[in-house]
């Protein structure tokens, strides 16, 4: 009854593989949607000459290399004080955060939380961006209330559930009362009355943010440097110029310019699942027009600064990605689109030297 038994066990593996087979091509095979979707993972590999002269032509009108910036006269005395004063947790009333702390150097300018707890352990109510290249940024903070990175430095320290510092007196003399930064003022400032200010510290600070311009491939690549992007990158910035991203995203930081309307084409929250609805410009001005208004970050390093948008309310860059598609130029941008610009925004990521960091 069994002399066939090898037979008969072949017969039966070969008729599960068929099964296999079958039941896979109907679950999958005959979806087109999931066969495009898994081939448009496929790295893209290779790009035109030409297609790459028209992209840079292009890329050289909406962008600028970090490189090509005009130099800052900025003394070393400044630099020195300004990244004392930012790792120093004097500057917050119980002395338990820095502007380190918030933003962070060794994690390109930020903490990777949505919200950052600050001297009484209070959160604040929005995502605190990097100051990785903020200088460059026409306007600071996510509403655009303050107009450098000097006026920027201010704020936090004054605000009662972030640094807690009561005034900027109190500030003041609590600096003047310690001997190395007596002097570490007075060398910064040698022509001022009183070196140590209020307006002295924030400058300082700023004259410190101002040196965080690291350069990054795609820098390399506006230089001309054609090796410096692969060719899933390079596609991926067409993609982000064809699609319109360089209404808000562009200059040298790829952002920071302007204040836009979060949700264009939808309610943001709806796309983000936002806990609170934030209402960005019109909480300071009042006007209807101003609502959900907030200022386009800049996109260098957006790789590392996650979580992202003003709430930090969306963890993945790609999901991001998709989700600027939908809201803000009413495009449902592909699979290939996605994976290409995110591949491109990969290509802005650049850390900064050791001496910026603690």
């Amino acid at each position: 009854m069994f002399k066939n038994k090898g037979g008969i066990i072949y017969l039966v593996l070969l008729a599960i593989t068929i099964i296999v087979v079958i039941f896979l091509y109907f679950q999958y095979g005959g979806d087109s949607e999931v066969n495009e979707q898994l081939s448009n993972k496929a790295e893209i590999t290779t790009f035109d000459a030409e297609k790459e002269k028209e992209l840079k032509e292009k890329a050289d009108i909406f962008f600028a290399s970090v490189s090509s910036l005009p130099k800052q006269d900025i003394s070393s005395e400044k630099v020195a004080l300004g990244k004392k004063l930012f790792f120093d947790k004097r500057l917050s009333k119980n002395e338990t955060i820095s502007c380190n702390s918030c933003h962070n150097m060794n994690t390109y300018g930020v903490d990777n939380i949505a919200l950052s707890p600050g001297d009484t352990e209070e959160f604040g109510n929005r995502n605190s961006p990097t100051v990785f290249y903020a200088h460059m940024h026409a306007m600071q903070f996510w509403d655009g209330r303050a107009k450098d990175v000097e006026e920027q430095a201010g704020g936090p320290i004054l605000n009662p559930v972030e640094h807690n510092i009561p005034s900027e007196a109190f500030l003041e003399e609590r600096l003047r009362g310690i001997e190395e930064y007596q002097t570490m003022f007075a060398a910064a400032y040698p022509d001022s009355a009183e070196a140590i200010t209020f307006a002295t510290i924030t400058n300082a600070i700023g004259a410190f943010e101002r040196q965080l311009n690291p350069v990054s491939r795609f820098d390399e690549w506006l230089d001309g440097d054609s090796e410096a992007m692969t060719a899933q990158e390079k596609e991926g910035l067409t993609v982000f110029i064809n699609n319109a991203c360089i209404t808000c995203h562009n200059g040298a930081a790829l952002g920071g310019n302007m204040l836009q309307k979060f949700g264009l084409n939808g309610d943001y929250w709806e796309h983000t699942m936002s806990e609170v609805i934030d209402n960005g410009v019109y909480d300071l001005t009042k006007e209807e027009r101003d609502k959900f208004k907030f200022k386009t970050p800049g996109l260098r390093n957006v790789e590392k600064t996650y979580p992202y948008f003003h709430d930090g309310s969306v963890e993945k860059l790609e999901d991001a990605v998709r989700i600027m598609g939908k809201l803000q130029v009413a495009n449902e941008l592909t699979e290939e689109e996605v994976q290409s610009v995110t591949a491109f925004l990969k290509a802005l990521t650049a850390d900064v030297d050791d001496e910026f960091k603690e």
